[in-house]
């Protein structure tokens, strides 16, 4: 895996749940957000010809919980590309003056490539192609 983007977010307390924690789903926004701007930053957010990504999976390991109002920063890595997809993966740390980063969850999703009209996979584009340089 090669890591390719780091992205710091400030909790908000709206990501809290009634147990004073945040939900479960909220860390999947993260990697989420952390995906998205590491696409932009790319280029890869660009497309105009009826394709693009979509997940066919996705997972999360929930280590610790994180509570408002911390600061995370969410690494993302990406694996060997395929004909028409890539597997990414997430490290979530919560960022602590006194303790550096803590990891909190670790989580993965597949990314396609598809044309959106046909609803089938299609090959990776060259530009996405590039981001894989030193993988093998």
């Amino acid at each position: 895996m090669k890591h390719v983007y780091t992205s710091r977010i400030a909790l908000r307390w709206g990501d809290m749940d009634a147990f004073a924690h945040v939900n479960n789903t909220v860390y999947f926004r993260y990697m989420e957000q952390a995906r998205i701007e590491w696409m932009t930053a790319c280029g890869l957010d660009k497309f105009t010809d009826g394709t693009g990504p979509v997940l066919v999976n996705t997972h999360c390991n929930f280590l610790r919980q994180l509570r408002y109002p911390d600061q995370i920063e969410v690494k993302l890595f990406i694996g060997s590309p395929g004909r028409s997809s890539f597997e990414t993966r997430y490290q979530i740390c919560r960022l602590d003056e006194n303790n550096g980063s803590i990891p909190c969850a670790e989580g993965a999703a597949k990314v396609v490539w598809v044309e959106y009209a046909a609803e089938k996979s299609v090959h990776l584009p060259d530009i996405v192609r590039a981001q894989f340089n030193g993988l093998p």
